[in-house]
């Protein structure tokens, strides 16, 4: 037994020193030309490594660094490097016939930067061309001494490994850069005349993982960017502030999650499937939405063209729901979209949690109960500044918690009118014109059953301050109900017209902000230019009623200013 164990000792000890010199018999790094030459052939691309060494163990050789240089016409700084690769190997063809078959290659800590220039054409387009395949592609990759012609179609790698990678990506024009970390891609099979499988996974910038699994290939020779891609893609915590497409230096923001299906072939990219935006933030002095957004669309994309047309799709807020079509573009460095969001009686009560991303904050206590919204709305213009008008109108809404009488008891003329602890609006209209700076609506109309009808128009800037001039047009019936009202004394102000229907009019100013509005009297005559254009339209919409024909002098004696006799 002793002589037994000490045969399997030696027979050991033999075996251990073996893998401990072989590798320094063989000479591994002749192997590095060879290897560098047939991937510079196949990429298209200067491929550089550093000294190689064998491991019998892992059955790999590794190399203390690599390099692939960029398109020049993008950068003479290398598009890839890395601290170290190792490339299995077959080890007895190596040991015994110096012959090098590759099974796999795995790429550690990989940085890599992306670029894209003004117009919209990527630094990896041109990977897998030779000079002899696309006009103005790269210098042409040397050959190795005495290796044999190589081709695309004899380029092949059983296993391809990205492990913990850095990618950059942003434009040619600036420094700028997009950082995405933490990438891993496993692809088998990898060819570049076939399809092959892919999986990639990545830490998102500010935040979040992306996630793609499917299929790509065979690689467009003429532009690898329009190279076929058949994948599902799953994004979740993306911060838009982030990525540039929304502006953060105005506080602007928002959470997207999306998740869709990617068929592209041909340059053209279908997509379908699902997004939501949470904590969106869209206007400067807004807070972040309580309720998401959630967006099903159906989306193609022309990869030549960078031109996307957005078919009809869903965007819901809670219940209400309202259709959204469209096109979005890259333009420059930008994202230029022109859209139309449309709705009809939508619930407007599940849209209360989203107002404040718009930078409508209700007045303090106070909440949207009941009503109908509608709107038609054009978004345009750049992700980072885009503009928002159209029309929207309110109907049979009710605003708990709000009593406008009392806010309003400060006005002369107006003083005494009651509209009870809840305001119930019959209908409320008007334009808006919505920037990341604020936000203005114009030709505004509100009818309320208790008042009579309140127009004019005002903007919200960035810190959520009021600034709007307005108007009551009152009915014969509210202005009877009020107390010790200096209109009993204005009589000039009331027109006896068909119907026997009597109006008047009394300007006022709101300021303040949204949560807390304050009510003034016009003393200033600042609601007059408006009131002359607006007033005659007003008082089309009281029944029977009509204004007096020259409504701005008489509002001079309202605010507890006696006329001269």
């Amino acid at each position: 037994m002793n002589r037994k164990l000490r045969l399997v000792l030696i027979i050991v000890a033999v075996l251990v020193l073996l893998l401990l010199i072989t590798p320094f018999l063989i000479p591994v790094n002749q192997f590095r030309p060879t290897i560098e030459q047939r991937a510079s052939t196949a990429i298209g691309r200067e491929v550089k490594l550093g000294n190689l060494r064998l491991s019998l163990i892992s059955g790999s050789l590794s190399a203390e660094g690599l390099s692939i240089g960029d398109d020049p016409g993008f950068s003479r700084l290398p598009f890839l490097t890395a601290k170290s690769v190792k490339v299995g190997v077959e080890l007895l063809p190596l040991i015994f016939s110096k012959t090098l078959n590759v099974t796999g290659v795995t790429i550690e800590d990989p940085d890599v930067t992306l670029l894209r220039n003004s117009a919209g054409q990527w630094n990896y387009s041109s990977f897998g061309s030779s000079v002899t395949k696309t006009e103005g592609a790269q210098t042409p990759v040397p050959e190795a001494p005495g290796a044999a012609p190589s081709s695309q179609t004899e380029f092949s790698i059983k296993q391809l490994h990205l492990e913990d990678g850095r990618i950059s990506v942003g434009p040619m024009s600036s420094q700028k850069r997009s950082v995405y970390d933490h990438v891993e891609v496993a692809a088998s099979g990898v060819s570049l005349n076939s399809k092959f499988p892919v999986k990639v996974t990545a830490d998102l910038p500010g935040g979040g993982k992306l996630k793609l699994d499917g299929n790509v290939g065979p690689v467009n020779e003429q532009d690898s960017a329009l190279t076929p891609v058949d994948a599902n893609v799953d994004v979740t915590s993306l911060n838009l502030a982030s990525t540039g497409l929304l502006d953060p230096s105005l506080g602007l923001g928002g959470i997207l999650d999306f998740s869709v299906s990617l068929a592209s072939n041909n340059g053209e990219a279908k997509t379908k499937g699902t997004a939501t935006l949470s904590k969106a933030l869209l206007v400067a002095g807004g807070s972040p939405s309580g309720e998401p957004v959630r967006v099903e669309f159906d989306a193609t994309y022309d990869l030549r063209k960078n031109v996307s047309v957005l078919n009809p799709s869903t965007l819901k807020i809670g219940n209400a729901a309202y259709h959204l079509a469209g096109t979005y573009e890259r333009e420059g460095e930008e994202i230029v979209v022109n859209a139309k969001i449309s709705g009809d009686n939508m619930p407007a009560k599940d849209l209360q949690a989203f107002l404040p991303a718009l930078g409508i904050h209700l007045p303090q206590g106070a909440s949207l109960e009941a009503g109908t919204l509608s709107a038609n709305l054009d978004v345009a213009g750049p992700t980072n500044k885009l503009m928002i008008t159209g029309n929207v109108g309110l109907l049979s809404a009710k605003l708990a918690g709000f009593d406008l009488g009392s806010k309003m008891s400060g006005i002369a003329g107006l003083a005494g009118l009651k509209s009870g602890k809840d305001l119930d609006i019959e209908k409320l209209t008007t334009n808006l014109k919505m920037a990341p700076t604020g936000l203005e609506a114009d030709n505004f109309l509100a009818v309320v059953p208790t008042l009579g009808n309140l127009i004019g128009g005002g903007t919200i800037d960035s810190n959520n301050n009021l600034d709007f001039k307005m108007a009551a047009a009152l009915a014969t019936s509210s202005v009877a109900g009020a107390a010790a009202s200096p209109v009993t004394t204005g009589a000039g102000l009331l027109g006896k017209h068909g119907g026997g229907c009597k109006t008047t009019s009394v300007p006022f100013l709101i300021r303040g902000t949204t949560l807390d509005p304050k009510f003034t009297p016009d003393v200033g005559g600042l609601a007059s230019s408006m009131l002359k254009s607006q007033l005659g339209c007003v008082a089309g919409a009281i029944p029977g009623g009509q204004l007096s024909q020259s409504p701005v002098n008489a509002f001079k004696g309202l605010f507890g200013k006696k006329k001269k006799q």
